[in-house]
C-alpha cells in the first residue's frame, strides 16, 4: 500500500531530551564527592603518619625484632646445652645416693644409709647436694623429695618439713606422699593441728586405693586425738564406704565406734 505526505506536511522532529539535573540532586553528588575524598585523605593521612612512626621508630623495631631472636635462640640454646647436659649429670649424681636410701628403706642400716644418701659416698653427691646445685632440673625437684624422706627418718623433722615444701611434682602419688610425710613431721612434732591439715590435704589430692585411704585414716586419728570427734567420723565413714577393700577399712569400724 503506497504512502504518502501531505502537500507540505514535514515530519516533527524528535525533541531532544536533555538530562536535567536539579540543584538538589548537584548538591548530593558534590557531599558523596566530597565524603569519598575525605575518606581517601584520611587514609592518606594515616598511612602516612604510619610511615612517620616506622620511620621514627625504625630502631626500635628493629632491636624489638632482634630481641625477639635473640631469645628464642638462647632459650633454645639453653636447652641443648645447658639443662639437658644438666639433667643428665644431676640422674648420674644421685644414683649412688638413691641406692643407699633403697637400703635404708629396707632396713639394713638404716641410720647410716640414711644420712649417706644425704651426704653422698663412693664420690658422688647426696641429696641435699644434688638439690642445692641441680635446681631446677627434674633430678634436682626429687632430691628434694629424698632429702625429706631421708630427714624424717632420722628424727629432723624440721629439715624434713623444709625440703618437702621445696618438692613440687605434678605426679599425683608423689605429691600426696609428700604431703602425707609433711603431716608426719609435724605429728612428731606434736603439732597436731598442722598435722592434720597435711593429712587431709594428701588424702584430698588424688582420689586412689592407695594414698587416699591411707592419709584418710591418719587424718581420723589425729582429729580424735584433737577431740574433733564429728571431723574423725566423716574420715573413717569415707574409708568404710569408699574404700572397703583395703587394709584401712579392716580397723575402722572399731574407731568409728570411738568416734560416735
Amino acid at each position: 500500500m503506497a504512502t504518502y505526505n501531505k502537500r507540505g506536511y514535514k515530519t516533527p522532529k524528535e525533541k531532544e531530551v536533555k538530562e536535567v539535573v536539579t540543584e538538589e540532586q548537584q548538591v548530593i553528588i558534590d557531599e558523596k564527592d566530597s565524603t569519598t575524598a575525605g575518606v581517601f585523605s584520611k587514609l592518606d593521612e594515616t598511612a602516612s603518619k604510619t610511615e612517620d612512626w616506622v620511620a621514627k621508630n625504625q630502631k626500635i623495631i628493629i632491636g624489638l625484632v632482634a630481641g625477639i631472636a635473640v631469645a628464642t635462640i638462647g632459650y633454645l640454646a639453653y636447652q641443648k646445652f645447658i639443662a639437658t647436659p644438666k639433667q643428665e649429670e644431676a640422674a648420674s649424681e644421685m644414683f649412688v645416693a638413691q641406692q643407699n636410701f633403697e637400703k635404708a628403706v629396707n632396713g639394713v642400716s638404716s641410720d647410716s644409709l640414711f644420712k649417706l644418701s644425704l651426704n653422698g659416698s663412693e664420690g658422688k653427691f647426696g641429696f641435699i647436694k644434688i638439690a642445692d646445685e641441680y635446681s631446677g632440673t627434674d633430678a634436682g625437684n626429687l632430691a628434694n623429695y629424698y632429702a625429706g624422706i631421708a630427714y624424717l627418718n632420722t628424727g629432723k623433722f624440721d629439715e624434713a618439713i623444709k625440703y618437702l615444701g621445696e618438692f613440687k611434682s605434678e605426679d599425683a602419688i608423689l605429691s600426696a606422699l609428700a604431703k602425707g610425710a609433711t603431716g608426719d613431721a609435724y605429728s612428731q612434732k606434736n603439732q597436731q593441728k598442722e598435722a592434720l591439715d597435711f593429712y587431709v590435704k594428701a588424702a584430698e589430692s588424688n582420689k586412689n586405693d592407695f594414698t587416699t585411704p591411707r592419709f584418710l585414716l591418719k587424718a581420723g586419728k589425729t582429729a580424735l586425738a584433737l577431740g574433733q570427734k564429728e571431723d574423725a567420723l566423716k574420715y573413717f565413714n569415707d574409708i568404710k564406704d569408699n574404700y572397703d577393700s583395703t587394709p584401712e577399712a579392716a580397723s575402722v569400724d572399731a574407731l568409728i565406734g570411738l568416734a560416735q
